[in-house]
């Protein structure tokens, strides 16, 4: 994937000069960091999974309880109030990058969800009645927004072939 070309004269000294910079990738995991998350960030509101497919639509379900009450939200699943899409972070230290949400309903957005997955709960029928609701009350597809499109790949690695290079 990569090559590397060097003479004979310099090849310790680029060596130790490439050492040394991987000792510390922080600068460079940090602006990957940022980059990752807008990127993230514009593919929700493209409603679009890392490899470009669109995410599952909500169910009529869905969307007929959001109208019942009230709620209001965009065209595209995950967008509804655009904190999930607010709460992505990462972290970078001097060798690793992560990044992804805090927000509560992160993970059954990625990975989706079987009705009843979360347990059940007494609700309040109609004539006194307590019917059992599961929790969730339906299935809910996988939509997953965290990855690596193809597009975040090439800008990944030409960033860190900049970087790397910057070494000299």
């Amino acid at each position: 994937m990569y090559t590397l070309s060097f003479n004979e004269d310099g090849f310790e000294l680029r060596l130790k000069q490439l050492d040394g910079r991987l000792d510390d990738m922080s600068p460079v995991l940090q602006g990957l960091g940022e980059y990752l998350v807008q990127s993230t960030q514009d593919r929700m509101l493209k409603g679009q999974q890392p490899d470009g497919r669109p995410f599952a639509p909500r169910s009529e379900t869905t969307l007929a309880v959001y109208a019942a009450k009230g709620f209001r939200f965009g065209a595209q699943p995950l967008n509804k109030s655009g904190e999930m899409r607010q709460q992505l972070h990462y972290q970078a230290s001097a060798t690793g990058l992560t990044w992804g949400s805090n927000a509560i309903q992160a993970a059954v957005m990625q990975f989706g969800a079987a009705k009843g997955t979360f347990g059940t709960y007494e609700g309040k029928g109609f004539g006194g009645t307590t019917p059992t609701i599961s929790i969730p009350w339906g299935d809910i597809p996988a939509r997953p927004f965290l990855g690596i499109s193809d597009a975040d790949r090439g800008a990944v690695n030409e960033e860190l072939e900049d970087w790397l290079g910057d070494a000299d």
